[in-house]
């Protein structure tokens, strides 16, 4: 599986990605809404927990590359994801620090929106991440998403939610033709 945008090459992970992922997953500064910082097994697990959902699900997380040099710069995708009690599909996104700011994670999550819509069922997509994520919630908007609901949970003390539905994705679709 690979998808193209573009200046993005999105494809799956495998093992000898860890290198570049842990330089993502494994810096504090990158992390700081995650409830923790990736150490190596954490990273390893990561990239087979994907893998196997590829297999699976049919899609996970996938590495994103920069198209002009190949380089893995984070990961977007879509997983199922327990939010506030529901197995529902999610659109995640981690982009290494130095790539941020750059319009990689909203590019990466658009393919990917596209990518979900097309190829399977789910009338809605989501995307969730800790309130206090602002540059997260900004980039769910960029791909049409909206505020949902924020609900308290372990993890992330309050869990702020976005989704776009099939049919507001067909509508912008359209609007942009």
């Amino acid at each position: 599986m690979m998808m193209e945008t573009n200046r993005l090459l999105l494809r799956e992970m495998n093992p000898d990605d860890f290198q570049a992922l842990f330089l993502v997953l494994g810096a504090p500064e990158n992390m700081r809404h995650y409830p923790y910082t990736f150490d190596e097994q954490h990273v390893k697990a990561w990239i087979e927990r994907n893998i196997n959902r590829y297999r699976k699900d049919g899609f996970g997380l996938w590495a994103v590359c920069l198209k002009r040099s190949g380089e893995m710069i984070g990961d977007c995708g879509l997983t199922l994801q327990n939010i506030n009690g529901k197995t529902l599909p999610e659109i995640g996104y981690h982009i290494r620090r130095d790539c941020q700011k750059q319009g990689y994670a909203s590019e990466a999550a658009e393919a990917v929106r596209d990518w979900a819509f097309r190829n399977t069922d789910h009338p809605v997509l989501y995307s969730f991440c800790k309130y206090t994520n602002v540059p997260s919630i900004k980039t769910a908007e960029s791909i049409g998403m909206h505020f949902v609901c924020e609900y308290p949970d372990e993890t992330n003390g309050t869990t702020h939610v976005s989704a776009i539905s099939r049919e507001e994705w067909l509508n912008r679709k359209w609007r942009k033709k």
